[in-house]
């Protein structure tokens, strides 16, 4: 059953034209998550489907009597009520329902009418009571505080007036409301805000087995792949449809553009030769009617744009010098602010080239750790030491480094005065900054401008040791990603928070869980460290956090036996792509030179058909070498 569907519909603000021409279903039971590039109109859509917004063009239908709840980003609850009072207004109906059942039963504990109407009393009660039990009269108070406690409110007073509370807290509730109303079609947006990593696994397993339909906007892949079973990638294109999870649809989209790809060349080089056939015979007598034949036909001809040409960040880390072995070592390391210990009795020591991930509750100093590693803050006891020849890059998740009344350009050079103003805006090219973009104020940037910015800064450091704080907050899916290569192949050491679990997996080759009595170590990325975590519960070891974890040496070696030919078959893999795509661009370069040496003003100008020539030899020995290379490559 269709439950809702939008037909080419389209929108603009002003002159910006955010999209056009979209279309998709909702299934019942469906569970459907929508990606696409920052600004790309995700949240404006779902504001079209849920009603909350017009649409320029098209149409947007509904099936009758859908019941739907909408949670819009960062949508918290503004309410005078307490939060037990704020969640109860969802079940008004059946509250009402209770309230009708109570009186029923105190007038047939009183009433002295005649039978008759005592038998009717009785099965209008009867009816009530099954219709009341079939809607969960007698369970709706467990289930809001389910899901208050899924939602990490178990430790909160209920009687919290709601406007008291924070901005995600107040989110937080908005999400707690949309569950409970238990409608046929969940509409979220970015759901996951907000949340640690517990309450994260909660929320999945809850919306996996959750009987109706899901709609959401979500950057957490890690969160898509649990979840979503159809996804829809929003492009300046349009709308694609792709069926599976995010991971399959990143494997999908890549045979798709190849296939596009080919499509895109087989047509340039069918104009190239039509092109050229009309240029030799237009001018001839017994030809000339075939030429102008083919030429209204070039001119009628639907071309194809060229895929994959979106803009995407350029990243690689590097370093100045190598640290030695040792990189950091804390020693009954307590961590906090005056007033405020948030941890103690910290032990770890990190080596060169470990990619270390720092996971916890909320609020337990994880944030305030690397703080303490940077030498931002002193730690009230114990004490944290750098090895030889450490030099630290620090990624602030509030990019407070940033000078907000300083221009891009000279927020850059400002800290690296040594570089040339070309150099400087070769970087920021590199980050997406180009030509008068240089020129914006800091404090006009978007959130993922900011964190581009502060990226290209922590590039030029080339600092051995990276200590990011949330580095995956307001970059879009293709600039994670961008990020993740980058890191995967930096020859430093990395020490990171993060609540992005499909990063974590990505990067981490050891996981550190705080807690305010100490660290535990995993080595291994974050499924490892939820399985092991999920196995000490089941053998009843204690609690996460308790003390250090410690793996066999034989088990560690293999582990890291593993990830370390995991990520010489990615570097390989990608040099191989890499030289494809240099392949490919010299390919469509030799064939525009060919092509031009066909042109009158080209062959009848001998400098310019010697320059031709000699760009064409040239490309052709550099499509010679790579070939070799590839070649090379491929059969390793």
């Amino acid at each position: 059953m269709v439950l809702l569907q939008a037909v080419q519909i389209s929108k603009s603000f002003g002159s910006h034209r955010v999209f056009a021409g979209i279309s998709l279903t909702v299934q019942e039971g469906e569970k459907a998550g929508i990606v696409g590039v920052n600004g790309a109109g995700k949240s404006t859509l779902l504001k079209i489907l849920t009603g909350s917004l017009a649409p320029d063009a098209g149409e947007v239908t509904r099936a009758r009597n859908l019941s739907l709840s909408y949670l819009a980003q960062d949508g918290g609850l503004e309410s005078g009520r307490s939060i037990w009072d704020e969640m109860l207004t969802v079940f008004t109906p059946l509250i009402d329902m209770e309230k009708k059942l109570r009186a029923m039963e105190r007038q047939m504990s009183e009433t002295s009418a005649a039978e008759g109407a005592s038998r009717q009393l009785l099965e209008d009660y009867d009816n009530l009571y099954a219709l009341f039990k079939s809607r969960g009269g007698f369970d709706y108070e467990t289930s809001v505080r389910t899901v208050l406690s899924g939602l990490k409110f178990a430790d909160t007073d209920l009687s919290t007036p709601v406007n008291t509370l924070s901005g995600g807290q107040k989110t937080r509730l908005a999400l707690a409301r949309c569950l409970l109303g238990n409608p046929d079609l969940l509409v979220l947006d970015e759901p996951t805000n907000y949340l640690d990593m517990d309450n994260l696994a909660w929320l999945e397993q809850y919306l996996q087995s959750y009987r109706g339909a899901v709609l959401l906007v979500s950057h957490d892949r890690y969160f898509l792949d649990a979840l979503a079973r159809v996804i829809y990638e929003i492009t300046p294109a349009g709308l694609t449809r792709y069926t599976g999870n995010y991971s399959a649809f990143v494997q999908q989209k890549a045979v798709l553009l190849e296939q596009q790809l080919k499509e895109y060349n087989r047509q340039q080089g069918e104009i190239a030769r039509q092109e050229e056939f009309v240029r030799r015979n237009i001018a001839a007598k017994d030809t000339t009617k075939r030429a102008q034949s083919r030429l209204k036909a070039l001119e009628k001809m639907e071309r194809l744009e060229r895929p994959g040409k979106e803009r995407r960040v350029v990243l690689s880390f590097n370093v100045a010098r190598p640290s030695g072995l040792e990189v950091l070592r804390a020693s009954s390391l307590g961590i906090g602010y005056t007033g405020l210990h948030l941890a103690r009795g910290l032990d770890f020591q990190i080596n060169r080239g470990e990619r270390v991930a720092l996971v916890g509750p909320n609020g337990i100093g994880k944030s305030t750790l690397l703080k303490t590693v940077a030498g931002l803050l002193q730690p009230f006891e114990g004490r944290v030491s750098a090895g030889i020849h450490v030099q630290a890059g620090y990624y602030d998740q509030e990019r407070q480094g940033l000078s907000e009344d300083k221009q891009v350009l000279h927020e850059l050079w400002d800290r690296f005065p040594s570089l040339d103003e070309v150099d400087v805006r070769k970087v920021l090219g590199r980050f997406l900054f180009r030509g008068d973009e240089v020129n914006k104020r800091v404090a006009d940037l978007s959130g993922g401008e900011k964190s581009r910015l502060a990226l290209a800064a922590l590039m030029l450091q080339k600092a051995n040791l990276l200590l990011l704080d949330e580095p995956t907050n307001h970059l879009d899916l293709p600039g994670k990603e961008v990020l993740e290569e980058a890191l995967d192949g930096y020859p430093g050491t990395i020490l990171f928070v993060s609540h992005d679990r499909y990063f974590i997996n990505k990067v981490a080759t050891r996981v550190l869980e705080l807690s305010p009595n100490g660290v535990s170590s995993y080595m291994g990325n974050y499924d490892y460290y939820f399985q092991k975590k999920a196995e000490r519960v089941q053998q009843g070891s204690g609690r996460a956090g308790s003390g250090p974890v410690r793996m066999e040496s034989a088990e560690k070696k293999q582990y890291l036996q593993k990830k370390e030919e995991e990520r010489q078959k990615r570097m390989h893999r990608r040099r191989v792509e890499e030289l494809e795509r240099s392949i490919s661009d010299l390919e469509d370069v030799i064939s525009r030179l060919e092509a031009e040496l066909f042109l009158p003003e080209v062959y009848q100008d001998y400098l310019a058909c010697q320059k031709r020539q000699s760009e064409l030899e040239e490309a052709r020995g550099k499509l010679h070498e790579k070939m070799e290379k590839w070649l090379n490559l491929v059969e390793e």
